[in-house]
């Protein structure tokens, strides 16, 4: 348990101001221009379109937070924001910042969503008309999933398997780490068909159009393609609430042949929901963002796993950040 103290209780309350301030300065794309060497405030102004006081008072925060460095009058780029708050660059995380922003106003609202219990945000960042939003969620969770397939991949044996579901796999970032470590494994991406140019074209740059293709679907309303070996279902369970949950692991499950492999990628709250910290803030982010979505339990996720008839089902032995767990689960050669 944290040990609080009158002082964390006020930094905790207050972080929102330096969260304003990096998604300020990735939103008018700070960083970028500064990757070709130092620059004046006044030179930086120009470039994004700043009124130079106002930008040097963020330049400041931003020095003082240790993105920026000031020399003299200029400013340049640590390594850190270099490498990954510049655009075009391969650790470029902008994208998932600007998520965090979009996300911020409903969040200010939480306790309408407490005391009424419904969401204070009424549109979702995937099948939003505006694209640069939708394109900031999906490339932003391409980042992420980037990292995390780094970690988890490895340790997951498909070796024997010949095809994989990668259910709302967006632009199909575990896909694609799936068949680089499985030289003999195919994908599929199901996913909303406006993610489709986004998954192709992610898919194209990594060299896998040959072996990973995309199906355009909603996989709460339709029914799945059949004939996988392997279903990967990650973080998307959380965007659904119980009863839809359960019929979308279900349905993942009927997509597999007899002794296909079930893996569910979630935030896992401890069984007697006291946390990790993540999972349970996240479920508060479901809470403000969606009417039933959720984040569940090694228990819940198991019972939807069973009433599928799975079997020999079990949590993967991996330490994954912020909460994040594998479950994994078999069709019975007999189903």
């Amino acid at each position: 348990m944290k040990d609080w103290t009158p002082s964390a209780l006020l930094h905790a309350s207050g972080m929102y101001w330096e969260s304003c301030a990096i998604h300020a300065a990735v939103h008018l794309d700070v960083f970028t221009p500064l990757s070709g060497g130092p620059m004046t405030v006044t030179e930086l102004a120009d470039r994004t379109g700043c009124v130079p006081q106002s930008l040097d008072r963020l330049l400041t925060a931003l020095c003082a937070m240790g993105l920026l460095i000031r020399q003299g009058e200029t400013c340049e780029l640590p390594p850190f924001s270099r490498d990954h708050l510049c655009r075009g660059n391969p650790g470029y995380l902008g994208h998932i910042v600007e998520h965090h922003r979009h996300l911020m106003p409903g969040w200010s609202k939480l306790d309408e969503s407490v005391r009424e219990n419904r969401p204070t945000r009424h549109r979702s960042s995937v099948d939003t008309e505006d694209t640069g939003e939708r394109e900031s969620f999906l490339m932003g969770m391409y980042n992420i999933a980037n990292a995390q397939a780094e970690r988890s991949v490895p340790h997951i044996d498909l070796s024997g398997r010949s095809h994989l579901l990668d259910l709302g796999g967006a632009t199909g970032a575990y896909a694609i780490h799936f068949c680089r470590r499985n030289p003999g494994l195919s994908a599929t991406v199901f996913d909303l068909p406006t993610t489709r140019p986004f998954a192709e074209r992610v898919i194209a740059d990594s060299g896998m159009a040959d072996r990973i293709s995309f199906a355009g679907g909603d996989f709460t309303t339709e029914d799945l393609p059949g004939g996988f070996d392997v279903a990967w279902l990650s973080q998307i369970l959380h965007g659904a609430g119980f009863d839809e949950s359960a019929n979308i692991v279900r349905k993942a499950a009927q997509s597999l042949v007899p002794g296909g492999l079930l893996l569910i990628q979630e935030f896992i709250l401890d069984d007697n929901r006291s946390g990790p910290q993540h999972p349970a803030l996240f479920d508060l982010n479901m809470l403000v963002g969606t009417p039933d979505g959720q984040s569940y339990t090694r228990q819940e996720l198991a019972g939807f796993m069973r009433n599928a008839g799975l079997e020999d089902i079990r949590r993967l032995p991996l330490d994954l950040p912020q909460g994040c767990g594998i479950m994994a689960g078999t069709v019975p050669v007999g189903m």
